[in-house]
């Protein structure tokens, strides 16, 4: 008689003793030496903190296993965040250095495929030496990169570098629609060793790509979080503004804090002079429900704030001129950083307010050196093909083209848009255009006068459909979102 248990038990020893070898990863004593003791997470940790508890479903676990590599460097799978189906990689920095082998590639490839096929975000989690240069199997395998590529504007992605990144694995950063770098991270093409090689510079991981270059000077990393733990709740925030994928919608949040109210306050940070200065951050957060507010990329461009929020209980963005920074202008960060945001967004369909008050674009031999004219095209570009609602409110000034790259465009298919009564606008200000126009003190006197009276002569004309008290701007939004819920999702569910 067969005793199927016993013939079994081989069989389950050797599939047991394999995992086990997996998920040491590079043993306990690597594990402490770079991670534990730096304060950091392994990358089965890493995932285990994103996913909502006991949801984590590993992918791939035996990659690797033939050939003495825990994983082959990746740890992947899929679990719930919120709630919600998600897929994520990370990095195993303990094992070979993280660095990316034909195995792993494999892995990212495939849960960016599954990803796609399944319409669930996708987190990928970086601190890895790029490719491996030991490994050299045939070129003919799948192109992880390419099928992120292939997936962006289809699924939410995240990129979170939790250390270094260099080569093929930092490139999915700039794949990515939200990128953030814990403090003791860095990102670059190619590390310290190979820039002395290559051009003879010493320069440390921090000096070549830390937070400071990547989120303050370069943009290619949106949020800076102190540690692994901020970074993680960052990617779980950050997606619970997002749709499961372009053809669903943001969840809604019903509370207290979503009705309607009355935002007395605003008198007290608004001030009705344009040539003051007041910070458009206390705005925001005066008029979204409270608390909700996420600010995007806040070290770069800063005259321009970008961001996610609730209104209502439902998913919007943001895009604003802040006058607390050159005056609100957009130069040519800003305009970048505007035009990637939007560029996310409208593949995700939120309905984005603009709150507009810049005196145009940035003028000046450096704005021009740095490409304002090219980046503030593009930026209209953007907001002028997405097919999301559109919310636009002129706050005090807009002039010429710093107004048509906030949505201020009669007929652009906006839902409503509104204008408080102090609102100064016209193709230039009238000062300096007066000046180099060289009007006479009549004709100069005049088109101030016109200038001044600009929300009149739009609502007179239909080219604003309301102008309103600032108290009542809260309001006004809530009641042009809800317009347009019905046109939320960036393509409308099958």
């Amino acid at each position: 008689m067969y005793d199927n248990r016993t013939e079994w038990k081989p069989w389950l020893d050797e599939l047991d003793d394999r995992r086990k070898t997996a998920l040491a990863m590079g043993g306990p004593e690597r594990i402490e030496k770079y991670m534990h003791s730096r304060g950091k997470l392994t990358a089965r940790e890493r995932l285990l903190y994103l996913f909502d508890s006991e949801t984590f479903v590993e992918l791939g676990t035996l990659v690797g296993s033939e050939d003495g590599i825990a994983g082959d460097a990746f740890v992947c799978g899929h679990g719930k965040i919120n709630g919600r189906l998600a897929f994520a990689g990370a990095e195993d920095f303990t094992t070979l250095g993280g660095s990316i082998g034909s195995g792993g590639t494999a892995k990212r490839y495939r849960i960016a495929e599954l990803a796609a096929q399944e319409g669930v975000p996708l987190v990928m989690m970086l601190e890895g030496a790029g490719h491996r240069l030991t490994d050299t199997g045939g070129s003919r395998a799948p192109n992880d990169l390419l099928a992120l590529a292939d997936l962006g504007g289809q699924v939410p992605m995240v990129c979170l570098v939790m250390g270094a990144s260099a080569g093929h694995s930092a490139i999915t950063a700039p794949l990515s629609d939200f990128v953030v770098m814990t403090s003791y991270g860095a990102m670059f093409t190619g590390g310290p060793p190979l820039v002395k090689a290559a051009t003879g510079e010493e320069v440390t991981k921090q000096e070549l790509g830390g937070p400071q270059i990547c989120a303050e000077l370069a943009g290619t990393v949106h949020n800076i979080a102190e540690d692994d733990e901020a970074a993680l709740d960052l990617a779980r925030h950050y997606l619970s503004y997002m749709p499961q994928s372009s053809n669903s919608y943001a969840p809604s949040v019903q509370g207290p804090q979503t009705a309607p109210r009355f935002c007395d306050e605003l008198l007290d940070i608004i001030p009705p002079n344009d040539r003051r200065p007041y910070d458009m951050h206390l705005v925001i957060e005066t008029v979204v429900d409270e608390g909700s507010f996420l600010e995007i990329q806040p070290l770069y461009g800063k005259s321009l704030i970008c961001g996610l929020a609730r209104l209502g209980g439902e998913a919007v963005a943001l895009v604003a001129n802040n006058p607390a920074h050159l005056a609100g202008a957009l130069d040519s960060s800003a305009a970048i950083k505007g035009t990637d945001f939007i560029n996310v967004i409208a593949a995700f369909g939120q309905p984005v307010i603009f709150l507009a008050d810049n005196p145009g674009v940035m003028a000046g031999t450096e704005a021009e050196k740095t490409g304002i004219l090219r980046w503030g095209g593009q930026m209209f570009k953007a907001q002028r093909h997405m097919s999301n609602p559109k919310i636009q409110v002129t706050m005090r000034k807009a002039f010429g083209f710093g107004a048509v790259t906030m949505g201020q465009n009669p007929f652009d298919n906006q839902t409503l848009t509104f204008s408080l009564p102090s609102v100064n606008m016209a193709a230039m200000p009238a000062d300096s255009g007066g000046r180099s126009a060289k009007l006479d003190e009549a004709t100069q006197a005049e088109v101030e006068s016109a200038q001044r009276a600009g929300p009149y002569r739009l609502a007179n004309r239909l080219g604003s459909d309301e102008v309103i008290d600032p108290r009542e701007l809260r309001n006004a939004l809530l009641a042009a979102a809800e317009l347009c819920v019905a046109r939320r999702g960036g393509a409308q569910p099958k």
